[in-house]
């Protein structure tokens, strides 16, 4: 089974509805969830918000907050999660906001991404640097990353 297939088990046993907030990854991560058949039970829907301004109008990130730290940012990951919960009719959400790649700079480096997840209890977050690997590769990294992180959530 795959690892997407797993974390719908998962909410499925503990009745679990999953929204995500999607940056870097462009939809990647609603997309390994509902390409399992029958995900639709557990999946209510993702949000691809690539431009600061999606992130704006359809989570309610804060300007202040992308103003102050930036869009790849734990802070504003946890305003997407936030908002993805807000704005969904799901009880569990994984946000990520990063730099796929090419470029980056000396304080926001290529590979790094920043992930969220929220439920009722609150918000968790953690950042990975997975290096400069290439665009494809951090993107790939970042899926099964918030895969596992939603899994490690169901299964506590």
């Amino acid at each position: 089974m795959s690892l997407a297939a797993d974390v719908l088990e998962a909410a499925r046993a503990r009745n679990v509805v999953i929204a995500t907030a999607e940056s870097c990854t462009g939809g990647l991560i609603v997309g390994a969830l509902t390409e399992v058949p029958g995900s639709s039970d557990v999946v209510d829907r993702g949000f691809v918000t690539y431009s600061n301004a999606a992130k704006q109008q359809m989570l309610g990130v804060r300007p202040t907050t992308l103003a102050t730290h930036g869009a790849v940012s734990e802070a504003v990951a946890v305003e997407m999660a936030s908002g993805a919960l807000t704005h969904s009719d799901a009880t569990l959400t994984v946000a990520v906001t990063g730099i796929a790649g090419p470029g980056g700079s000396e304080h926001k480096p290529e590979g790094r991404v920043c992930f969220a997840i929220a439920n009722a209890f609150g918000v968790t977050t953690e950042t990975v640097e997975f290096g400069a690997i290439g665009r494809g590769q951090v993107r790939a990294a970042t899926v099964d990353h918030a895969l596992r992180l939603l899994l490690a959530e169901l299964e506590q």
